[in-house]
């Protein structure tokens, strides 16, 4: 497995969908990206800027029963690709020993950065779909950079107004 960090959380201005790019932390410093979902990526950027909500979202709630079972997150694995479709492992240490439990990468990195887990992926998918980005690729202005707390906090404002304007009608094909 490769060790990866959330590099950031960006919108793809050309299909107008979120992106996630996990960067390994040592080596050749490739990229995974995965889209997701827009409400997904509205829970990791309130996650990473640390928003503060009146009631728990629902990947704060997972992370509320985790810890009521008695059970602490691990880690979270980026498992695979079949078709278009990535597939992520938590991994759930208990008392009686470890659980396994399938998630969609996008939920899983919402949790994983909520309880401070680490992320991994999976080597072969890594040494298959990582990318070696510049960082002028890394850092265009639409990227949600979670290194500059008040750089990210504008783009997440920014993201919050596009969700805002955004109509079920741009998605159809």
């Amino acid at each position: 497995m490769v060790r990866v960090s959330l590099r950031a959380v960006r919108v793809d201005l050309q299909t107008n969908v979120p992106v996630l790019l996990l960067q390994e932390d040592l080596g050749d410093r490739r990229t995974l990206p995965i889209y997701i979902g827009t409400p997904e990526a509205t829970a990791i950027a309130y996650a990473v800027q640390g928003v503060e909500v009146p009631r728990p979202l629902t990947h704060d709630l997972l992370a509320n029963v985790i810890v009521a079972l008695e059970a602490e997150t691990t880690e979270v694995v980026i498992t695979a690709l079949e078709g278009s479709t990535y597939y992520a492992e938590l991994h759930l240490q208990r008392s009686d020993g470890v659980a396994t439990v399938s998630a969609r990468p996008s939920d899983a990195v919402a949790l994983a950065i909520r309880t401070g887990s680490p992320l991994f992926v999976d080597d072969e998918l890594m040494e298959a779909e990582g990318v070696v980005l510049s960082e002028d690729e890394l850092d265009d202005e639409d990227t949600a950079g979670i290194e500059d707390p008040e750089e990210a906090e504008e783009v997440v404002e920014e993201f919050i107004e596009f969700l805002d304007t955004i109509r079920p009608e741009d998605f159809s094909g």
